[in-house]
């Protein structure tokens, strides 16, 4: 395999996080027109309807093993959350759901060491604790920190990130000689009827549509969220999840709170010296999840010789 330059799954982290950190508002101006299922089934439809051209092409290659595979990891990489993060914003605030979220990173270096034999060093560990306590930081100083908890809902957001945490194990697994767009194709073309069933027999979605004369509008935003936010951005995750390891991949997380607040600053809200505090805290974290080798690593020199004085 061809050496990945340093800098590139970098990069990817934040384009993964800029665009997942920006879906909020999408999801936002649909449930002002649909209801929280039809949100979670149209972003799967979409994403179906969007991929099916490339899963046709990919038909005749694929293995029975491959297929158990795609189906596994369409359901727990996408649709069960999709369902799950849509019913639980009915009982928590964002800013919970956002602390729940970040667990992902912690789910998928446990759900690897206990299935998969993964053997993180010592310090990738201690990344993942201090990436998740920058972005709970993060999402305290950004918030009221006031947190509505209802563990009813908050339990469906842990099952969503232990979905995470899975899906993205086993795409480092046993997906790992298979290209990206194949794997998100395939993996939407195993759910996408699944979704468009339920939307079409179990929900009020023609009805919305042919009543609401915003529906158009709701829909153009949920276009956006299904085609960028889900299928592109997923091809991009499954390649970074390839060139790196599943808890790097899956340390996205930790970024999408400090998006929001970069988005709510560009707003007009007051930035806060906390923010850049937490940032860099979740910046060494993950440098940390990344790092192969504390001598080889400049960063973590650094701080050593800041700590010894």
């Amino acid at each position: 395999m061809t050496q990945t330059k340093p800098w590139v799954p970098w990069l990817i982290l934040a384009l993964l996080a800029i665009t997942w950190g920006s879906s909020f508002i999408l999801i936002k101006r649909g449930l002002e027109i649909f209801s929280i299922g039809e949100v979670g089934a149209l972003r799967v439809v979409i994403t179906w309807l969007f991929l099916l051209p490339f899963a046709l092409m990919r038909l005749k290659g694929i293995t029975r093993n491959q297929w158990m595979l795609f189906v596994v990891v369409g359901l727990v990489g996408s649709l069960f959350p999709a369902f799950l993060f849509a019913a639980a914003q009915k009982g928590i605030d964002s800013s919970l759901a956002g602390i729940l979220n970040s667990l992902t990173p912690l789910f998928t270096l446990m759900v690897g060491m206990a299935f998969f034999k993964t053997r993180p060093k010592w310090f990738n560990i201690a990344g993942v604790f201090i990436g998740l306590a920058g972005a709970m930081g993060l999402v305290s100083v950004s918030g009221s920190g006031d947190f509505t908890f209802n563990m009813g809902f908050a339990i469906l957001i842990i099952i969503a990130a232990l979905c995470y945490a899975l899906n993205v194990n086993i795409v480092k697994a046993y997906l790992q000689g298979v290209d990206p767009i194949t794997i998100t194709a395939m993996a939407f073309f195993t759910i996408g009827p699944i979704a468009a069933t339920f939307l079409l027999f179990f929900t009020d979605f023609t009805d919305a549509v042919g009543s609401n004369p915003h529906a158009l509008a709701g829909l153009g935003y949920l276009a956006i969220l299904a085609v960028v936010g889900t299928g592109l951005a997923l091809m991009i995750f499954n390649k970074l999840i390839q060139m790196t390891s599943a808890v790097f991949a899956s340390s996205v997380t930790y970024f999408i709170p400090v998006v929001a607040v970069l988005w709510g600053i560009a707003d007009g809200e007051h930035f806060r010296a906390g923010f850049l505090l937490w940032i860099l805290l979740v910046i060494f974290g993950v440098l940390m999840v990344n790092t192969k080798s504390l001598t080889k690593n400049r960063f973590a020199k650094a701080i050593g010789k800041i700590l010894k004085g």
